[in-house]
């Protein structure tokens, strides 16, 4: 018994001990937790030696199941003993896993086991059916072909599924793109939930309903298994499908949320693989259509693996340090949260290794051992490579943020220093008051350091991004579609000028494609290549868009140099922006800068000008309001409008006039639009001219929206609409409309003025016929002539000699007054261009080279009234000094000549040109009507010349006698303000003065092209060349437009101004009697000095004062109206040929201005001068016809003396007191 009893009691003792280990086991997991119920170990009173050894055998295993005991909360049924079931967890995943990996190899065995027996089968078959004969055969043929068809449409349904599913998720519609979008923020958001999570222990027991986190999870998985099955029934093939990374993620964090619920329990487990997600970042933002440049494709590529890999990674130490090795019973545990793994991975992964923290367990060191292998190997490369494609973005390939209430304007196209620094001087001028625009550049080539600091110091309008406009990306960057316009810019110094407005044009066709409402302002250098524009189906120059011609507008200027020699001077600094420089002493600069200050403006005339004539409003514009208006926009009946540049006094002034104005200043301009005459009519100070409160007509109405948008509005007038666009606008002269019975008698065989009536022609020559020799260029005395000196040849880029010779051959100047041109240079060059010259008539060539004195010598160039020195284009020298060698070469050349004076009768000015109604020569060496008339020329310095530089700073080189120094900018130099010489880089001006007022651009091109029309180019577009024309009515109306002179002031009608007077006088008075509007005086540079011998160097002045003093040797720019009667009152006389194969003429045009008395019975003096040609008209068959001017073509050339009008006789006799007729002046005529 007492063996028993001890056997009890050491039961009982044994049950203690149990008891006692079984708490310290409970304490040991949590403080707080409870522990289990120790009763279980004790015995009833009537308990055995048996039951006292199984309870002690109980106790001795105790210990070890309650290694696996987890914490217990009386809110959470969790299992009364409390044990662990992470095994159940992982268990769901590999069944799961592991078991569809086995379906999936049963069934393709199965499938491939069945597909061999069904080719023994079938191979049987055939051979039966071969030995039964065709009889047997058809009676087995039907229920094989229903079992084919069953499965052909039980594989049709399959497939059917099977093509929705793989649309669904391949993200090729809409709500595929949905689908997966929705799947990557699901599983992101499942990550953030074991963020959540982690900071839990590894595994706890929870209450599904009441714990929001794992239902939202719960949620969340239960769309990744719909999702999945997706992805199964779209998958071809299965095997691999179950083996993808998303798949292996599916298996194991999908089932334990199923098991979770189940056991309300919790384990945190392998649910961070969610993070392989990431890698996927960067399909779904191609999706969104964010990611569209490699380069950002292959960023957030890397960055996902490396974000992705470095997270689940980190999640596994999270598991394994948490939980302990298995087989230490997971007594080795430490507790780490999520983030302090993610910090021990890092350092991991860059060999940093600081040892605060690290790795425990026998698994997780065991996995860094790997890891770091792995980590290393893409810590070190990954990064460096991330952060080459971070330092390699574009640092300015942002996109532009537009400010609201403020305009921006993109500039693309040859992005320089100087080519940026000459567009922002004049473009953010301080003269423009109303600035309130943002310049965007854009360019894919990043901007030097210099140009840099030039963006930094105009960084608050002005923004660079680098990209091409023929990116559509890029012009999404720069917010093109709401852009005000769009400005590109040529390379002006390119070797090839035909590709670079290649170039241009695609670019143009890129952002007209892109956006075909934006407004476009191109340079182009050739200008043949303007008519490719004209196919662009979007480019409309009634919405804005304008190409500025750099070889058109250069040529031309020289052209009109030829007419009145330092006009390009003056066009270029009126276009241009200048700021005031004042200069105290008594110089030529003084005068010089204070015209170079004036700039071109547009205003609206006040109402107050309505009714009144064009001479009038310009007389109190410039004598009240201190402004030169030269020309005004009028609109036609039928609201078409055209720019007329001083169209005299038959034209009346219109409510909503703009007129064109020269001035130094935008508010100066303002005066127009406020004149008020009830307030303003006795204010002498033009500044006091302010807004006043008296009403005003509204005439901005809204049928005109040209009138309140330059942007839109319709910029007509000599280049945008024919000239017989305003039917009201021709004068009603006999010249010009000649009756009925007139119409009948015109020659309409005869063509000698182009289809559009704008330019003289002739049919086309063959180059072999304008061909002179040395000798035959001696013989033939040219006088009055043009040389041009070309220094190009066969393999230089074609300069286009058209847009110089079509400003030469308006139809604005009689035939007679026509100056022969003629070419000096490489013929191979030349006949490059005679397919565009050989329509104009007195044109010769000389081959030979601009450097020969005996050539030059050969074509009279000390009797020439200008020499044009071209450019050779030679852009592809590297030192840009040396790109002007030859012109400035052959200017020396030329100045460094001596002649002699026995040229006798023939003369040569070099002072000036004959303007309309003016005699150029006297016998008596005396002025003619206003004429100034120069002695023969002993010395090249004297013969008048202007060359064309392409670089500015050469300009030093042409004057040796000046003192400019090699900084000095071009318009501030001595050969610029004299006119002697022209650089295209002038023209960039045009850029900011087209965009702000695009008027501007057309009266510019009115100007200098001598009136070419939108139909003269598409013509040109078409045939690359001029089209000969009847005369019409209507063409010949085409004549009646004003052009440039200059006038001399040594004698004639205002020689009582010349010595003293003001120029003001001088102007009213031109303007009142002759229709001739001032703008400018050619004044001779030491004029102001009194010494014996001057220097013959001429400067510019424009716009002079109302009081500034006239000089007698000053020449006058003025704009002047078409002589009708020029033509007939010119006695055409032939002279003996010199050889049989070139002859000359001498020829007179007797010009005058008429009196007032004469101009007032002007009509009647028409009616009988036409009557008079009438009845000549009819007996003189072999003459021209009355209202022509040109010599006749026959052979050998007969004395025709044409009938003077008795007005012209009454002009004639008027003046004979102050000169006589003289000899004509031989000329050379051309053969048409």
């Amino acid at each position: 018994m007492a063996n028993g009893g001890g056997g009890g009691g050491g039961s009982s003792g044994g049950g203690g001990g149990g008891g006692g280990s079984s708490l310290r086991m409970s304490s040991n997991i949590h403080a707080n937790h409870l522990s289990l119920d120790a009763s279980s170990s004790s015995s009833s009173s009537s308990s055995s030696s048996s039951s006292s050894s199984s309870s002690s055998s109980s106790s001795v295993h105790e210990p070890k199941m309650d290694a696996l005991i987890i914490p217990v909360t009386m809110e959470v049924p969790c299992d009364s003993r409390g044990q662990r079931m992470w095994w159940a967890f992982l268990a769901s995943s590999m069944v799961t896993f592991f078991g569809g990996l086995f379906i999936i190899l049963l069934w393709r065995t199965l499938k491939y086991l069945w597909t061999v027996c069904c080719h023994c089968g079938g191979k049987t078959k055939e051979a039966q059916k071969i030995n039964n004969g065709s009889s047997q055969a058809d009676g087995t043929l039907k229920p094989v072909d229903e079992k084919e068809e069953a499965v052909a449409a039980e594989v049709g349904w399959m497939t059917s599924v099977k093509d929705w599913a793989g649309v669904m998720i391949s993200a090729q519609t809409l709500t595929g793109r949905v689908l997966v979008v929705l799947v990557f923020a699901l599983s992101i958001g499942a990550l953030v939930i074991y963020f959540i999570d982690s900071s839990n222990p590894i595994e706890s027991c929870q209450n599904f309903y009441k714990d929001f986190t794992l239902q939202i999870d719960m949620a969340f998985n239960v769309f990744f298994l719909l999702y999945f099955g997706l992805r199964f029934i779209a998958a071809n093939d299965k095997l691999w499908f179950w083996l993808e990374v998303n798949s292996v993620v599916d298996f194991f964090t999908v089932p334990p949320v199923f098991v979770s619920v189940y056991l309300n329990r919790s384990w945190l487990g392998l649910r961070f693989l969610r993070a392989l997600r990431l890698i996927q970042f960067s399909e779904i933002l191609q999706f969104l259509n964010i990611l569209k440049t490699s380069n950002s494709i292959k960023l957030v590529n890397l960055l996902s693996i490396f974000i992705s890999t470095w997270l689940t990674a980190a999640g596994f130490i999270h598991l394994v340090e948490n939980s302990g090795d298995p087989w230490e019973n997971f007594q080795n545990n430490q507790a780490l949260t999520y983030w302090e793994c993610v910090y021990l991975l890092m350092v991991t992964m860059s060999t940093v290794g600081y040892g605060d923290v690290y790795a425990k367990t026998t698994l997780g060191r065991l996995f860094m051992v790997f890891f770091i292998l792995g980590g290393l190997a893409m810590f070190a490369s990954y990064v460096p490579e991330i952060i080459e494609l971070i330092g390699n973005r574009k640092k300015y390939g942002g996109s532009y943020s537009a400010v609201s209430g403020r305009k921006h304007i993109v500039v693309c196209g040859h992005i320089t220093l100087e080519s940026v620094s000459n567009f922002l001087k004049d473009f953010l001028h301080k003269d423009r008051d109303d600035v309130n625009v943002e310049i965007v550049f854009l360019h894919n080539i990043s901007p030097n350091l210099e140009l840099e600091a030039l963006f930094k110091r105009h960084f608050t309008q002005v923004e660079f991004y680098q990209g091409s406009v023929l990116n559509p990306h890029d012009l999404a960057r720069v917010k093109i579609e709401s852009a005000d316009a769009c400005l590109i810019l040529a390379n002006k110094y390119c070797a090839d000028p035909d590709a670079e407005d290649a170039s241009n044009i695609m670019r143009v066709i890129s952002i007209k494609n892109y956006h075909p409402k934006i407004r476009i302002i191109t340079q182009m250098l050739q200008y043949h290549n303007k008519a490719h524009l004209l196919n662009i189906p979007s480019w409309n120059w009634k919405e804005g868009d304008d190409a500025i011609c750099l070889a058109e507008l250069k040529l031309g200027f020289i052209a009109q140099s030829c007419l009145a020699q330092g006009l390009s001077t003056m066009l270029a600094n009126l276009f241009s922006m200048r700021s005031f420089i004042k200069i105290e002493e008594d110089t030529w600069q003084k005068y010089y800068l204070e015209g170079v200050s004036n700039e071109m403006y547009t205003e609206y005339l006040s109402s107050a000008f309505v009714g009144l004539s064009f001479p009038t409003v310009c007389e109190l514009c410039f004598v009240k309001l201190k402004l030169l208006m030269i020309a005004i926009e009028y609109k036609s009946a039928n609201r078409e409008s055209r720019i007329l540049i001083n169209p005299g006094n038959h034209l009346k002034i219109q409510e909503g006039t703009l007129g064109f104005f020269i001035a130094s200043d935008a508010k100066e301009v303002k005066r127009a639009f406020f004149y008020c005459k009830a307030c303003h009519d006795d204010i002498t100070d033009p500044k006091r001219i302010k807004k006043c409160g008296c009403k005003r007509l509204i005439y901005f109405e809204d049928e005109q929206p040209s009138t309140l948008s330059p942007k839109k509005k319709q910029r007509n007038g000599g280049m945008r609409n024919s000239p017989n666009s305003s039917p009201k606008l021709m004068r009603h002269d006999p010249l010009l409309i000649p009756g009925n019975d007139q119409i009948d008698n015109m020659d309409s065989n005869v063509k000698k003025y182009d289809s559009t009536g704008m330019f003289h022609w002739c049919a086309a020559k063959e180059i072999e016929k304008v061909i002179l020799t040395r000798s035959e260029a001696a013989m033939t005395v040219l006088s009055g002539h043009v040389v041009v000196c070309i220094f190009g040849d066969v393999s230089s880029a074609l300069i286009g000699l058209r847009n110089l010779v079509m400003p030469l051959r308006a139809s604005n100047f009689h035939y007679h007054e026509l100056k022969h041109i003629v070419f000096v240079g490489s013929i191979e060059y030349l006949k490059r261009e005679w397919e565009t010259l050989h329509n104009f008539p007195k044109v010769s060539i000389l081959p030979g080279t601009p450097l020969s004195r005996a050539d030059l010598r050969a074509v009279n160039i000390n009797l020439c009234d200008m020499c044009v020195i071209l450019s050779a284009n030679q852009n592809n020298i590297d030192d840009t000094s040396l790109q002007d060698k030859e012109c400035i070469l052959a200017s020396l050349n030329i100045k460094s000549m001596q002649f002699d004076d026995s040229i006798g009768v023939l003369q040569a000015n070099s002072q000036g040109f004959t303007p309309p109604g003016m005699d150029r020569s006297s016998p008596d060496n005396s002025p003619v009507h206003g004429m100034l008339r120069q002695p023969s020329i002993t010395t090249g310095v004297n013969i008048p010349i202007i060359t064309e530089l392409v670089n500015d700073t050469n300009v030093q080189f042409l004057d040796q006698d000046d003192d400019d120094d090699p900084d000095t900018e071009l318009y501030l130099t001595q050969p610029f303000a004299c006119g002697t010489a022209f650089a295209v880089s002038v023209l960039d001006s045009l850029m900011s003065a087209t965009y702000f007022n695009d008027n501007i651009l057309t009266l510019i091109r009115t100007l200098v092209t001598g009136g070419a029309t939108p139909e003269l180019e598409a013509l040109i577009a078409e045939e690359n060349a001029l089209r000969g024309g009847y005369s019409t009515p209507q063409t010949l109306a085409n004549r009646d437009r004003c052009r440039v002179a200059q006038l001399a002031l040594l004698d004639g009608p205002f020689a009582d101004l010349g010595d003293g007077g003001c120029y003001g006088d001088l102007f009213c008075k031109a303007l009142k009697t002759y229709n001739m509007l001032c703008f400018g005086i050619y004044r001779l540079r030491d004029a102001h000095l009194s010494t014996p011998s001057q220097c013959t160097k001429r400067y510019v002045i424009t716009n002079p004062p109302y009081e500034f003093e006239l000089v007698p040797t000053d020449l006058i720019f003025c704009l002047m109206q078409f002589d009708h009667n020029a033509g007939q009152s010119r006695a055409s006389l032939s002279h003996s040929s010199h050889s049989s194969q070139s002859s000359s003429k001498k020829s007179s045009s007797v010009h005058s201005i008429p009196s007032t008395a004469n101009r007032q019975n002007r009509p009647k003096s028409r009616e009988s001068r036409d009557k008079q040609n009438a009845t000549r008209m009819n007996r003189m068959g072999q003459e021209k016809k009355w209202f022509t001017d040109e010599p006749d073509n026959a052979y050998p050339r007969n004395i025709q003396i044409k009938p003077m009008s008795t007005h012209m006789a009454n002009q004639i006799n008027q003046y004979k007191s102050t000169s006589s007729l003289i000899p004509p002046i031989r000329e050379v005529e051309d053969e048409c």
